[in-house]
């Protein structure tokens, strides 16, 4: 009897460790099928760092006006807006898996037009393209919001800045790579050195198509659809024993009602007085998100060091460092959302980006630049007449744009984008600490804070009955957001100086954080069913 009894105890250990080992499996197989589908954002941030390498480049072999500079990299944003007025639509028609592939697809378009661009109009229709592309970041955070478990949402969406911010990374170690090897390999010119940084993205490009017919379609999305067999099939891989009944119960009845709306019904139903709350959370939320200047960093980078002085590859080695601070601080993201809250990292990431732009723009605000003879000597090292500085040698500039607007009126548009680093560089007087400081302190707060919750935030408050176009609508108010300190930076350098572009930036932080604080709920460890009819009932 007592054999009996300790034998059926052993078995039901065994039967206990088996389903631990089986759900820790499941947990792998949701952490896998999240990395892939995140895996866009590795390619958004690799082309995002890679333009901002190629621009000086790009900006003297097509003798590009500020503005025009600012279209090579906005307009990827233009398509990215455009793009996302049909996103919603295809992913309710088609599926989620179904449009990231196309996308992937679409990725390789851009770069092929991209790096092979004769004019400057074939590189704007490849950027372009590209940025279509880029909807792969709001697709993505659809898909790992309806697999993720509900306790680990938050982690889930968040890889997706991470793997933006590897992108960057590499991208920017690549970029320095070819930079510092132009003395030392013949083959690399200043005409085809942004080809090779372009056209690189071909590689992961390839690889992250291939991964993505390994993904299950989002079983949410297949409950739409009345296609529950498989649906089950796909949360058995990614769902613990005992809970996949009541999970599929719980999504059908919210589903229900809304199954056959169209994509006309599900717009209809956002903007309903219901659904007023949600859509200022997220209207909010994506503006400042996106002109907080996260953009003019990240497109522009070596733009931004050169302000401060550095040389071409001192910028370039820089960016790699400001890689490596996004990457770091969006793993702090990740491992703090469930602990500390959507709420309290946004709040406080705002108020940190605030200081991070106050302290640049003491930086800027306080330097001074003057003409002397070794600028000129250095100037002329650049196979560049230097003879037509001499007009201002000894002069004293208290803003960088008096200066610029001196360069512009002697050089031409293919000189000037090769001189004014080094004019910068030589004859700056500065205290970089303050630029540096918050150059830094920026990129760790937003990658810790409104980077990646901003996804996390637009995955949850959406129930199935609206994701489908609620995503897309508030991607496209941060896309549209976005687009413009992309389209306007290189502008604001010429016309208002890096201090109060960086103070513009501060700004907006600032009252983006008194907003948040106001209205931003906390949605942390709840379903996305649960937090809808919380926070629709409650409005």
């Amino acid at each position: 009897m007592l054999e009996t009894t300790m034998s059926e105890t052993a078995s039901t250990d065994n039967k206990q460790a088996d389903n631990k080992l089986t759900d820790k499996n499941k947990h792998f197989q949701a952490i896998k099928f999240s990395m892939i589908a995140a895996f866009g954002g590795f390619v958004f941030g690799l082309d995002a760092a890679n333009i901002s390498g190629a621009l000086r480049f790009v900006s003297s072999q097509f003798e590009l006006t500020s503005l025009q500079t600012g279209n090579v990299v906005g307009c990827a944003i233009v398509g990215v807006i455009l793009a996302l007025f049909f996103t919603g639509s295809l992913c309710q028609r088609f599926g989620r898996k179904k449009v990231l592939l196309g996308i992937a697809l679409t990725y390789s378009l851009s770069t092929v037009i991209s790096s092979f661009a004769n004019s400057y109009e074939m590189l704007v229709v490849g950027r372009f393209i590209g940025g279509v592309a880029f909807a792969s970041i709001t697709v993505s955070a659809m898909y790992i919001g309806e697999i993720a478990p509900a306790k680990q949402r938050g982690q889930f969406v968040s890889v997706n800045q991470l793997l933006i911010t590897l992108g960057s990374l590499i991208a920017f170690v690549i970029n320095y790579f070819l930079v510092s090897s132009m003395g030392s390999i013949e083959s690399l010119t200043d005409e085809n050195i942004w080809r090779l940084m372009l056209g690189f993205e071909i590689v992961p490009n390839i690889i992250w198509f291939s991964l993505l017919l390994t993904i299950p379609e989002s079983p949410r999305w297949l409950l739409s659809k009345q296609r529950d067999d498989e649906a089950k099939a796909v949360f058995e891989q990614i769902t613990a024993q005992g809970e996949v009944s009541e999970l599929m119960t719980d999504i059908k009845q919210t589903i229900k009602q809304d199954s056959t709306n169209t994509v006309v019904q599900q717009l209809k139903l956002l903007f309903s007085k219901p659904m007023r709350f949600l859509v200022i959370i997220a209207v909010v939320y994506a503006v400042v998100q996106g002109a907080t200047g996260m953009n003019a960093v990240l497109f522009y980078a070596p733009t931004v060091f050169e302000q401060i002085g550095m040389s071409v590859e001192d910028t370039f080695l820089q960016t790699i460092v400001l890689g490596g601070v996004s990457v770091l601080f969006t793993l702090v993201a990740i491992f703090t959302v469930e602990k500390l809250g959507r709420k309290v990292l946004t709040v406080s990431g705002l108020l940190l980006i605030v200081l991070a732009h106050g302290s640049i723009w003491y930086g800027f605000d306080n330097a001074s630049y003057q003409i002397s003879q070794p600028v000129i000597q250095k100037v002329a090292l650049q196979q560049v007449d230097a003879d037509k500085l001499l007009p201002f040698l000894g002069k004293t500039y208290d803003t960088d744009v008096a200066l610029k607007a001196d360069l512009a009126s002697v050089y031409t548009k293919k000189e000037l984008p090769l001189i004014s680093g080094v004019v910068i560089n030589e004859s700056i007087t500065i205290n970089p600490a303050f630029v540096l400081f918050g150059l830094f302190a920026f990129l760790a707060a937003f990658n810790m804070s409104i980077g990646p919750i901003m996804w996390v935030i637009f995955s949850e408050i959406f129930s199935s009955r609206v994701r489908s176009v609620a995503l897309p609508f508030a991607a496209l108010v941060q896309s549209i957001s976005s687009w413009s300190i992309q389209q306007f930076f290189p502008w604001q350098l010429e016309n208002m100086g890096a201090a109060n572009t960086f103070l513009y930036y501060g700004g907006v932080a600032f009252i983006g954080c008194i907003v948040m604080a106001l209205i931003l709920p906390e949605t942390k460890g709840k379903t996305i069913e649960a937090i809808e009819r919380e926070l629709v009932h409650e409005r």
